[in-house]
C-alpha cells in the first residue's frame, strides 16, 4: 500500500505533487482501519438520521465489538427488534440522532436493547463498491 504522508487540501490552490512523497508502508487498509479484527464487522448506513454526526446514507460503518465503551459513542444496536445506528448517551440511557427532526429515545426497563458494537470509523462511498453491494444484499 502506498501512503501519501501529507494532508491533501480541499481547495484547489495547488499542493506539491503527492507522487514525490509516496512511501510504501507494510500495512493494509485493514490494519489502518480495524483495531480488533476478530471483533469487527462492517455495515452500511441507511437513512439520514446520523448526518449531523457525519454519517450519511450509504456510508460504510466499521463496528468494533471490543472497543472500549465511552459516553456518547456512536453505536449500532438492536432496539425492540430494530437494528439502528445512534449516538448513545450512556449516562442518561438515551439514544440520539444527528438531526433535530428526530427525537431522542429514552431507554426504559421494558425495552429490548442490545448494543452490537461501537462505530469506530465510517467511510463515505463516492462511488458504489460493487463488491460491498454484492456482500450486503
Amino acid at each position: 500500500m502506498n501512503i501519501i504522508p501529507i494532508k491533501a487540501q480541499a481547495g484547489i490552490t495547488g499542493f506539491e505533487s503527492p507522487a514525490s512523497e509516496y512511501q510504501t508502508l507494510p500495512m493494509s487498509l485493514d490494519e489502518i482501519l480495524i483495531d480488533h479484527p476478530t471483533a469487527t464487522f462492517v455495515g452500511l448506513a441507511v437513512g439520514d438520521s446520523m448526518t449531523g454526526h457525519g454519517i450519511f446514507d450509504g456510508d460504510v460503518l466499521i463496528v468494533d465489538r471490543a472497543a472500549r465503551q465511552a459516553n456518547m459513542d456512536i453505536i449500532v444496536a438492536t432496539l425492540n427488534g430494530v437494528f439502528m445506528c445512534k449516538l448513545y448517551d450512556r449516562k442518561k440511557q438515551c439514544l440520539l440522532s444527528g438531526l433535530d427532526i428526530y427525537k431522542a429515545y429514552q431507554l426504559t426497563d421494558g425495552d429490548e436493547f442490545l448494543e452490537e458494537g461501537i462505530v469506530i470509523r465510517s467511510i463515505r462511498n463516492h462511488r458504489q463498491s460493487t463488491k460491498l453491494a454484492r456482500c450486503l444484499r
